[in-house]
């Protein structure tokens, strides 16, 4: 099976499931408290992918991997990180505020980025890969944009539905990726396999590189130990979905190894954030069992 005829649903879905959670509300927010509004995009957009940059450097990678590192890197969470910030305490309006304005701005951001690292990694100029900067925008539209803006016009007109609708995409979207990377995993085991120690090892430091870097800016800033966390989340957690449609697309890359990158994560990146939580919980727990 060819994992763009799974990517395409299951990113459109995930898409769609954050426009039904979405109110105007949500986008007054950046007014009313700009400044973890501001953290948080700086981690997502531009701090991240400065980081999958120098890793992808260190790691001395490959230009389809390198390409493939930055590429993870400048897909923000969907609506999956508004769930695990609701699960570690955090501040679920920020969390909805930052996903839905990162998943508009990386329509703009995502083309910018990905021209300056497919120069970057010289995979253009051998030929390695070319990047249809056109065929990118529009992808984007109609996978992200429009599916999004289909979940505002539900909620809008049809509260109730998209309450309803939302229960239930919110509980198939999670293993819906994961089904999408075993399925991927499967078809590509030789290449995953063969080259799972570098990657699995730059990606983990992506990870808690990311973590560390998202919960320094919040702490310098002095924001809140809820809003804290829920910048970690946003930070940390990426829309591997996203990724995967971009590389694998045959209007884009087309290219099942600079997807590599993106599966890796997607494994690596929830089992880091459920410790992230379950670390979270305890403390929470011990600390409500000394305060009785």
């Amino acid at each position: 099976m060819n994992p763009i005829l799974l990517v395409i649903p299951i990113l459109s879905i995930l898409m769609f499931d954050l426009g039904l959670t979405l109110r105007l509300s949500d986008f007054r927010l950046l007014a009313q408290r700009p400044l973890p509004v501001a953290i948080g995009l700086l981690g997502q957009l531009i701090v991240l992918p400065a980081i999958a940059y120098g890793l992808a450097v260190a790691f001395q990678f490959p230009s389809l991997f390198f390409v493939g590192l930055v590429l993870i890197a400048c897909c923000p969470g969907g609506s999956s990180s508004n769930v695990f910030s609701m699960l570690a305490g955090g501040d679920v309006a920020l969390s909805v505020t930052l996903t839905a304005m990162s998943s508009l701005i990386t329509l703009v951001t995502v083309p910018l980025i990905l021209s300056w690292a497919v120069a970057a990694s010289g995979a253009e100029a051998v030929g390695a890969v070319h990047l249809p900067v056109g065929n990118l925008l529009m992808q984007n539209i109609v996978l992200m944009a429009v599916p999004i803006a289909l979940g505002v016009g539900v909620k809008h007109w049809w509260p109730k539905a998209a309450s309803a609708m939302a229960r239930v995409l919110g509980k198939v979207a999670f293993p819906a990726l994961m089904l999408l990377a075993g399925i991927f995993f499967v078809q590509h085991k030789e290449t995953i396999l063969a080259n799972f120690g570098q990657l699995g090892s730059c990606v983990l430091a992506l990870i808690l590189l990311a973590i560390a870097v998202a919960s320094l800016l919040s702490r310098m800033t002095h924001l809140s130990g809820q809003v804290r966390r829920t910048i970690v989340i946003e930070v940390g957690m990426q829309n591997a979905a996203q990724a995967i449609a971009i590389a694998s697309s045959p209007f884009i890359f087309d290219n099942p190894v600079i997807a590599t990158p993106a599966i890796i994560y997607a494994l690596l990146m929830n089992i880091v954030l459920l410790t992230y939580v379950g670390v979270i919980k305890m403390r929470k727990k011990a600390a409500t069992g000394v305060a009785a």
